[in-house]
């Protein structure tokens, strides 16, 4: 007798590209997406960073299938179950080494993100580290986090729903920003996820997200003078010391990472990732409420370390007027371990410019064309922040590694 052929969910455009992966790999559902980037005259279909996430998708799964076709404009993916770095499967010394070429553009979180919503439902302790010449760890000017926002920011959030962030550890072992044209950075960054459980815990973040208590960030230079850091951190001081007293922020100087030259075939090297920039991260009186910021220096520089580190405080300053108990860079990691949880009702309390904004209505679509449960909305009464308070019912899909082990 001969198995049914699956049905693929089709999706169009490149938009929400990982999430839609994502998504497939946590409930087994084929997808068929279309129209990548069609019209593009010049480069058409998928970019290099989204080839190597395909890749690395393939690498801590087992049994996933891909098919794209000749101009890259169609993709079909069907899952497998997520293995981690199990050694013989493409991993050492228990470790995933993956290489992203100098083509990326895209930060490291880029890749990071996802595969931190992976790791919880793997089926081992999920492994990997990034080198090669296309590693950023610093923010991007595509709107990639950096990597200090998002150990100090987005990971913390994983013990709201009981996978201990204590157990996640993440190494930045050479920092890099993105060179000549917004790619390459040869930096190298290792993720240790293991916290692996059955089915995350309801998350009801639904009171009010308190007053900010404390502020802590990183400014970092690489292959730049060390002075650059003190300058930023005078600069964003000069705005948030009136409203905040408990402000730390680290300085971090790393020389700039040391690579073959392509272009010269004597063997020579060259330095690359150079830049500076800063990230911070404001902490309320309540539980699990963070705002985060990121600022850098474009690859083609002009800006003064000063300016950095205004438009970073700025730019906090906003992320915390948006309101809510989460920000938008975490939004989409939250809804979506609240949408994968058990089969109950969890809360969360978000901003209402949070809210209507493109990524997170297009979550909303995406879940529930993957048989998720439609979301509940209404206003916040209890003040007149404007907030909405949005119901999310678990599907209660789990980590299938752990049912079958």
């Amino acid at each position: 007798m001969s198995t049914p052929k699956p049905e693929f969910l089709k999706f169009t455009g490149h938009k929400s590209f990982t999430q839609r992966l994502v998504l497939a790999t946590l409930t087994g559902r084929p997808i068929h997406i279309s129209k990548i980037r069609p019209n593009s005259p010049t480069n058409p279909g998928l970019a290099p960073h989204e080839v190597s996430f395909l890749r690395l998708l393939e690498a801590v799964t087992n049994g996933s299938s891909m098919q794209i076709s000749y101009t890259g404009t169609t993709i079909t993916y069907q899952p497998g179950l997520i293995t981690g770095a199990i050694p013989g499967f493409g991993a050492t010394d228990d470790v995933l080494e993956y290489h992203l070429p100098a083509t990326c553009t895209r930060g490291v979180t880029y890749f990071l993100l996802p595969l931190c919503l992976l790791a919880p439902f793997s089926k081992s302790h999920m492994n990997v580290r990034f080198s090669g010449p296309g590693v950023i760890t610093s923010a991007t000017e595509t709107g990639d986090l950096s990597i200090d926002s998002f150990r100090t920011a987005i990971l913390p959030l994983y013990n709201l729903f009981g996978i201990p962030a204590a157990r996640i550890e993440l190494r930045v072992l050479q920092r890099s920003c993105a060179g000549s044209h917004g790619s390459g950075g040869a930096g190298i960054v290792e993720l240790r996820f293991a916290s692996q459980v059955r089915l995350p815990k309801t998350l009801h973040l639904n009171r009010s997200p308190g007053r900010i208590k404390r502020i802590r960030g990183v400014a970092y230079a690489t292959g730049v003078s060390a002075s650059n850091n003190a300058r930023m951190i005078h600069s964003a001081r000069q705005i948030l010391n009136p409203l905040v007293s408990d402000i730390h922020i680290a300085a971090q100087y790393d020389q700039a990472p040391l690579v073959p030259d392509a272009a010269e075939k004597s063997g020579s090297k060259k330095r690359m990732g150079i830049g500076f920039g800063l990230s911070l991260v404001a902490e309320s009186g309540a539980v699990g409420v963070l705002f985060s910021a990121d600022a850098v220096v474009p690859p083609k520089g002009g800006i003064i370390p000063e300016d950095v580190g205004k438009r970073c405080a700025y730019q906090l300053l906003e992320a915390v007027s948006r309101g809510g108990c989460v920000s938008g860079a975490a939004t989409g990691t939250v809804l979506t371990l609240m949408a994968m949880g058990s089969e109950d009702v969890g809360r969360l309390r978000l901003g209402r410019d949070i809210t209507a904004t493109e990524e997170v209505i297009g979550l909303a679509r995406d879940l529930r064309k993957f048989g998720a449960s439609s979301w509940g909305l209404r206003d916040v009464e209890d003040d007149d922040t404007g907030d909405i308070m949005i119901s999310v019912k678990g599907t209660g899909v789990g980590n299938v590694g752990r049912k079958i082990a």
